[in-house]
C-alpha cells in the first residue's frame, strides 16, 4: 500500500491477482494486474521484488528501465547477469563512465553497482535512529557556532536545505558543503541524508538560517 505509485486499491488488486494466478514469476507480470498502468509500473516496479524470478534483476532494486545497462555491463565483463551479481571482483572492474548517458548519470550507476554487490538487500536495514538537538525548538534558539544534527530535505544547484528541528530549514550554500570546490551539491549530499552542520548566521527577521558543513 505504501509503495510509490500504488495505494489501497492497486495493492489489493496485486494481492488478488496473486491469489487467483499464483506467485508472480516476473516484474513484467505486474502489468497484467487490473488498473496497474504504465505510470504506476514505472513508479513501483523497483520496489517490488520477485523472489525466484527467471531474471535475477527482478529480485533487486534495479529498475526494469535499467536492465539493459546491467546487461551491457555483464556482456562487457564476459559473463551473464547472474554471474555478475554478487561478484564484487568483477563489479569493481566495471568502467562506469562508459555507461553514462543523457538519461543515466553517475549517481544512478553508483546505485546500480551498490545493488549488484548486495542484491535483494532490504533498504530498511540502513535505517538509523535520529533525533534533533533537544536544545533547539525555534529559530530563536539557534546561535552561530552551534553544531547540530540535521536531515537534508532538498537539494538545489546552489546548495542543500537541512532541517535542524526548528520548523524552518537552513541553507548550506554549495560553497559551504565541503572543504573543496563542489560543482554539484548532489556529489556531496543525498536527499534524507543525516548530516552534521554548524550554524553560521541566523536572521530571525527574515527567518533565514545559514549553515555550513565545512570542517564539521
Amino acid at each position: 500500500t505504501y509503495i510509490s505509485g500504488l495505494g489501497p486499491t492497486l495493492a489489493k488488486n496485486i494481492v488478488d491477482y496473486r491469489r487467483d494466478n499464483g506467485a508472480f514469476t516476473s516484474r513484467a507480470q505486474l502489468k497484467k494486474v487490473p488498473r496497474l498502468g504504465p505510470a504506476a509500473f514505472e513508479q513501483c516496479a523497483g520496489f517490488l521484488r520477485v523472489d525466484g524470478a527467471k531474471n535475477p534483476l527482478d529480485n533487486s532494486a534495479v529498475h526494469p528501465e535499467r536492465y539493459t545497462v546491467v546487461e551491457s555491463m555483464a556482456k562487457d565483463m564476459g559473463c551473464s547477469v547472474g554471474q555478475l551479481i554478487g561478484n564484487n571482483e568483477k563489479i569493481r572492474q566495471i568502467p562506469l563512465a562508459k555507461y553514462v548517458t543523457a538519461e543515466v548519470g553517475m549517481p544512478t550507476l553508483n546505485d546500480i553497482v551498490a545493488e549488484l554487490e548486495k542484491p535483494g538487500r532490504d533498504p530498511r536495514e540502513d535505517l538509523e535512529e535520529f533525533t534533533f538537538d533537544e536544545r533547539v525548538h525555534t529559530v530563536a534558539d539557534l546561535v552561530p557556532g552551534m553544531l547540530l544534527p540535521g536531515i537534508v530535505t532538498n537539494i538545489t544547484k546552489f546548495g542543500a536545505f537541512v532541517d535542524v528541528g526548528v520548523h524552518q530549514d537552513g541553507l548550506v550554500h554549495v560553497s559551504q558543503l565541503a572543504n573543496r570546490y563542489v560543482a554539484d551539491p548532489a556529489e556531496v549530499v543525498k536527499l534524507h541524508q543525516h548530516v552534521q552542520v554548524k550554524v553560521v548566521e541566523v536572521d530571525t527577521r527574515r527567518n533565514r538560517i545559514s549553515l555550513t558543513m565545512k570542517g564539521v
